[in-house]
């Protein structure tokens, strides 16, 4: 459970629904998902949805005979917990030091679990451009003690990626990083 929010906020339902929804704002999530997610009771989720609504760092729409929650963008707040969130998660930290080290990086997808919000441990990132592969390996068991999370990449260059950007669109991703120019 991490640690930064543990200290400030004791229910570790909550917790979960703030990374949940603050990591990657764009997706939403309804009641018994969640509670299959986090296997919690829909009771225990719908509490804390209710508490989130409330503050109006959620909010909510009805898609048929379900009520779709995502985080509220527009709340004064939501950059502060959204920053918070990406340290946390550690995302914060592997972009940095993938940006600083790892020679022509172009572009940088944080794909699957992760960019659909949910922290399964595993972080799995597309690296786009002319990567130095002893470098990221060093770097990626490095980073991996820092956040406590196994990080797993695939490599492409520029080429490749055109022809796998269909694919991608396919599957839950973030765009985390574009080079400038």
């Amino acid at each position: 459970m991490p640690d930064l929010f543990t200290g400030l906020i004791t229910s570790k339902t909550r917790i979960k629904l703030l990374l949940r929804f603050f990591f990657n704002p764009g997706t939403s999530a309804y009641l018994r998902e969640l509670a299959r997610e986090f296997d919690v009771s829909a009771n225990a989720i719908r509490e804390e949805l209710n508490q989130l609504s409330a503050s109006q760092l959620l909010i909510s729409k009805k898609s048929g005979r379900q009520i779709h929650y995502e985080a509220n963008q527009e709340h004064p707040l939501f950059p502060e917990l959204r920053s918070m969130v990406m340290k946390i998660m550690g995302i914060d930290q592997v972009i940095d030091n993938l940006v600083i080290c790892l020679g022509k990086l172009e572009l940088a997808y944080l794909i699957d679990d992760y960019a659909e919000g949910k922290d399964s441990g595993i972080i799995d990132l597309i690296l786009v451009g002319d990567i130095d592969i002893l470098q990221l390996n060093d770097l990626t068991k490095k980073t991996e003690q820092y956040i406590k999370r196994k990080i797993r990449t695939l490599l492409l260059t520029t080429a490749e990626f055109s022809v796998f950007r269909e694919k991608l669109t396919l599957r839950p991703h973030l765009l985390l990083w574009k080079v400038q120019g």
